[in-house]
Parts: C-alpha cells; structure tokens; sequence
C-alpha cells in the first residue's frame, strides 16, 4: 500500500512537471520561420533597388552623354544587369556569403545549391536575401561605367565588369558583409559605403585613367544632351535609394525608418549646398548641378544611414557636398582624368567621407545608434580608416590586372572612327533618335 502511494505521488509529480515543461517544449521544437513582415519589405526593396539601375542609371547616364552615344550607355546597364545577375547566381553570391575564411567565401552556395526554398537568413528566406544583394552587385559594376563612357568597346565593358564583380565586388562583399576579416574588427558600412562605392569608385578612376580621355578633354567642355533625362534618372535613382539603405535592415521596423529619414534628408541638404555653391562660383545653379549633388548626398550617407540619426543625415548631405563638388574639380583639372560622369568624385569620395564620419555621427551622445564592439569614437576611426585603405588597395589592383588582361584579349578603346561616328551606331548598329 505505502509502495503505490509513492509510485502515485511520484506520477502525479512527473505530470506536473511535465504540465509546466511542455509548452516550451513544443515551443523549442518549432523550426525557426521567417518574418512575413520583414520578407514583404525587403522583396519591395530588391525592385526599388534593381529601379536604380534599370532605368535610373542608365537614363541618369543617358543624358549627360552625347546624343550619339546615349544608346550605348544604356546597352551597357542593361547588359551588366544580366550578366551580373547570372554570375553572381552562378558563384558571387557564394564567395560572398558562404564559408567563415576572412577573405573569401567558399562555394557551397553556388547555384543556391545549398540554400533550398525553406533555408533562412536571419528572418528572411534565403532567397530573397539573395535576390536583394543581386541587386546591390549589379549596380555597383554599373556605376563605373560612368567614367568611360563614349570611348569605351562594349567588350571591354561586359568583360571588365564580370571579372570585377567576381574579383573586387565579391571578396569586399564577404570581408565586411559575410563574416570577413573587416566585419570581426567591427566596421562600420550599413548600405555599401566601402562594398559598393568606394569599390566602384576607385576602379572606375583608374579605368577612366587607362581608357585615356575623350577627344578635346580638356580644354573643350562636353555638355549633356538631354538634362532632362538625366533629373528623370535622378528622381529614379533617389527613390530607388530608399530601398537601398531601408532595405539593408533586413526587416520592416525602426532603424528603417530611420535610414530612409536619413537618407532623404541627406539628399535634400546635399542638392541645395551643390546649387549654392554653383550659384556662388558660376552666377546660376543648373539642374544637373543639383542632381549631381543629390546623388553625392546620397552616396555620402549610405554607409551610415542605419547608424545616426536624420540630423546627422543633413550633416553628412552639406559635407558630401562640398567634398564632391570640389573634387569634381581636382579630377578633371588637377588630375587631368577625364572621368566623364565623376564617378569617383561623387561615388568615391562621398562613400569614403560617409565611412569615416559615421565613426563620430553615430555615437549616441548625437542620436546615433551607438559604435561596435565597446570602441571609443578614436578606435572606431582607425577602423574605418583601415577599411578605406584595405578596400581602396584591393579595387585598385585587382583592377589594374584585370584591366590589363582586358586590353590585352578584346582592347579597351573602340576606334577613333567609331568614336567619332558614335558608339550607338558602331557597336549596336541603332540610333537613339532617327530624326
């Protein structure tokens, strides 16, 4: 009698316990899902993205060319969009984000072989975080279009680009984005300051550099056909960024909102300073003037966008601004590089100065979210300055070979003839306008 009172109390002990355990129970067996929330927004914020370059850049690039060769630019975005789409598909994307080595990813991603429909990111599917930096790594070859444009072989340019987006774009990507050395020291690069401008940046100077300049740069000025098309692309490209920094919260909440109030507000304080400054030294703002300075103050802000507040946004807008505006000028007379749609100058400069002024905008005492890794304002600084350096080193070489390799298979510059009949008509046999 007394054995199966214990055996009863001890059952009815064991069920209570067991009363209390298993809800957690179950609630630790659920497989983890993702956020539909964040899934949503960040699908909306791939196609603002890919908005950026097709047809933003290519219609911001458009205009500020000759009517001759607008064609040409725009074959060249279109076409980048698609063969880097399918390579970073094929291996970017896998040596970007797969694998823990500090400077390059490994391959078991290539294909998405390993990351099936259900497989996460974080709260996202795995398929949609791929499909948004897709987006990011076709851009960002892109944008170097811009320093070479009317004197450029479209061979050069897609064979250029698919070597450099797997030889530059993807080992930065995995260096600050994947897990790489940059990311353990704790850098700082919320939307691509250093992944996609200075990047970009940089290997676009040389390239304009090795390229040589156009005919007449430059004591001959070459005005844009068509400013109209370019405030187009502009606009396009402005709202496109929203998706950019927003969507590099990886989810539908505060820091967002955040980096989207930033960023506009970036771009306004940039685009009134530029036409200020015009205003100042030429007697009149013009329209491309204030677009330009648009796209510096939105270059300006995005490796910050998610860290500091929207004050700090104005603040990175009027220096973005004066910087690039100067700069400009030290490109093209000091330099004497015919980057033809300052590239470097508002991409490059811009993206560097956002990476080194968030190390202070971003402290919480200025309503910044606050510096990794317990860092001081000082030791952030020497963070970012030696991913400046390390990231503007690698582009700068890898591109060079790359460059060579280039010239050496298909040649860079197209010839003189097919300079001066237009590149519309010699690669792509069409016209812009048949009038």
């Amino acid at each position: 009698m007394t054995t199966q009172r214990i055996w009863r109390g001890a059952a009815a002990a064991l069920g209570l316990v067991a009363g209390v355990l298993a809800p957690g129970l179950a609630l630790a067996a659920q497989p983890v899902v993702s956020d539909p929330a964040a899934t949503a927004w960040v699908l909306s914020s791939s196609a603002l993205v890919l908005l950026m370059t097709l047809p933003g850049l290519a219609l911001f690039y458009g205009g500020l060319v000759r009517q001759k060769n607008v064609l040409s630019v725009m074959m060249q975005c279109v076409a980048i969009a698609c063969l880097g789409s399918v390579l970073w598909f094929a291996l970017g994307y896998s040596l970007a984000f797969s694998g823990s080595g500090p400077v390059l990813g490994d391959l078991a991603k290539a294909f998405l072989g390993a990351a099936p429909r259900g497989s996460l990111v974080g709260a996202l599917p795995e398929p949609v975080f791929f499909m948004f930096q897709t987006t990011f790594a076709v851009i960002t070859p892109a944008l170097i279009v811009g320093a070479v444009v009317e004197r450029v072989r479209f061979r050069a340019v897609l064979l250029f680009s698919g070597l450099w987006l797997l030889g530059v774009y993807a080992p930065v990507t995995h260096w600050i984005w994947g897990g790489g050395w940059l990311a353990k020291l704790g850098v700082m690069d919320y939307a691509g300051g250093l992944v996609v401008h200075a990047t970009a940046g940089a290997s676009a100077l040389l390239f304009a550099g090795m390229a040589g300049p156009r005919d007449g740069f430059p004591k001959h000025a070459i005005p844009p056909h068509n400013p109209g098309m370019t405030m187009i692309g502009a606009g396009l490209l402005w709202v496109g960024w929203f998706g950019f920094n927003g969507g590099s919260a990886l989810a539908a909440n505060a820091d967002a909102g955040m980096a989207i109030a930033a960023t506009h507000l970036s771009a306004c304080m940039a685009g009134l300073v530029w036409g200020g400054l015009e205003w100042i030294r030429f007697g009149r703002p013009s329209m491309i003037g204030a677009v330009t300075g648009v796209v510096a103050g939105l270059a300006t802000v995005t490796p910050a966008s998610g860290f500091i507040s929207p004050a700090g946004g104005l603040v990175l807008g009027a220096a973005g601004s004066v910087v690039c505006f100067f700069c400009v000028g030290l490109v093209k007379e000091r330099l004497q590089i015919d980057d033809s749609l300052d590239v470097f100058a508002v991409h490059g400069v811009g993206g560097i100065l956002g990476v080194l002024l968030v190390s202070v905008l971003a402290s919480p005492g200025l309503g910044g979210a606050g510096l990794p890794l317990g860092h001081g304002i000082v030791a952030q600084l020497g963070v970012q300055v030696l991913g400046v350096l390390a990231v503007v080193a690698w582009s700068v070489v890898v591109s060079w070979v790359l460059l060579t390799l280039t010239r050496r298979l298909v040649g860079l510059r197209a010839s003189d003839f097919d300079i001066e009949d237009g590149l519309d008509l010699a690669e792509h046999g069409e016209r812009a306008s048949q009038v």
